[in-house]
């Protein structure tokens, strides 16, 4: 029996859990997600290549790179980064989430290692990877600290996690709560609760007493008019995004 000490919050996987046979309806409770995907994707794929020196013209440039995906949901990252060769596990705290994950990556044709645990438990058992993809996870647990602390662990010396949440300003109320969950009715209303968004100082001081060294920030900004997203340098007024890499000595 596991003795590590959860940060997941019950609430919070239960919400998901709801929801997750539609993970892979684009036009669904996910479609925020992707929409934004691709500009996910881009800051993921930048740094990671940046950080282990991949070339990502190659077919496969991550090749030999052991990636967690935590909260991986549906595996809307888990499966493109086993496209680009790495050996990916994703891991997801709501259960619901799994069996729909690997029914879709068995039937595009990848090997991904879906896993119902915490980055609790993947900490106590000594997994360790190169690179941990933590998006949209962590102003849903319980203690982002000590989260953010298992996360550190599950990283290898010299290691890159990146990391995205959304800010807590009156901007992002409106935005990602008032406009996406009772205008646009994108999510189900009550998915977010705005006093656990986490503001990019905030996050950058929670990344540093986790023994991390953030290296990096952006903003994912929406355009109504284009209905896309973009990666920004200056805004990170809602949706943003970070990373950070565990010291070689730590």
């Amino acid at each position: 029996m596991s003795t590590a000490t959860s940060t997941v919050d019950p609430s919070e996987v239960a919400k998901f859990e709801a929801m997750a046979a539609e993970w892979w309806d684009t036009q669904g409770k996910f479609k925020p997600l992707h929409m934004m995907n691709p500009c996910r994707l881009g800051y993921i794929t930048s740094q990671i290549a940046a950080e282990f020196g991949r070339d990502l013209s190659a077919k496969t440039p991550f090749e030999g790179l052991r990636i967690l995906d935590i909260g991986c949901g549906g595996g809307l990252l888990s499966e493109p980064m086993a496209r680009l060769g790495a050996e990916v596990v994703g891991a997801d705290a709501a259960e619901r989430n799994i069996p729909v994950a690997r029914i879709h990556a068995e039937q595009s044709g990848l090997d991904i290692d879906y896993r119902h645990t915490t980055a609790e438990v993947l900490a106590e058992a000594g997994e360790q990877f190169d690179a941990v993809l933590n998006m949209e996870v962590v102003e849903h647990v319980a203690d982002p600290l000590s989260y953010l602390s298992a996360c550190k662990t599950l990283l290898k010396p010299g290691g890159l996690m990146v990391c995205s949440t959304i800010n807590r300003n009156p901007k992002s109320y409106v935005m990602a709560i008032i406009g996406a969950e009772h205008v646009m009715r994108w999510l189900p209303k009550g998915t977010h609760d705005w006093n656990k968004f986490i503001t990019p100082d905030e996050l950058f001081d929670l990344l540093r007493n986790a023994g991390l060294d953030p290296v990096d920030r952006k903003g994912f900004v929406f355009n109504p008019l284009g209905w896309s997203w973009s990666i920004s340098d200056k805004d990170l007024s809602v949706n943003y995004v970070t990373a950070s890499v565990r010291p070689a000595e730590g």
